[in-house]
């Protein structure tokens, strides 16, 4: 079985594939297997950022003894 790859690997890996699609040097077939493998990084991405959402939203307490759950967003402002 394929060993997780990190969050930050994954996200690298998408970008290059996505500068090297945007190049238009690929042949249809590597294009294909760049978008493919484009697809299977971004599911990766997904999988990590929707546990980390999870996690942050169990870290979030009003006091020692009790947990409140709220949605965590990122904002769209940069």
């Amino acid at each position: 079985m394929e060993e997780e790859i990190k969050f930050e690997e994954a996200l690298e890996k998408l970008e290059d594939i996505v500068n090297v699609l945007e190049t238009g040097d690929l042949s249809l077939e590597e294009s294909l297997e760049a978008f493919e493998e484009g697809i299977r990084l971004s599911r990766v991405c997904s999988k990590w950022l929707n546990e980390a959402e999870l996690r942050v939203e169990k870290l979030i307490s009003i006091d020692e003894d009790t947990v409140e759950t709220e949605p965590f967003e990122i904002s769209s402002e940069s």
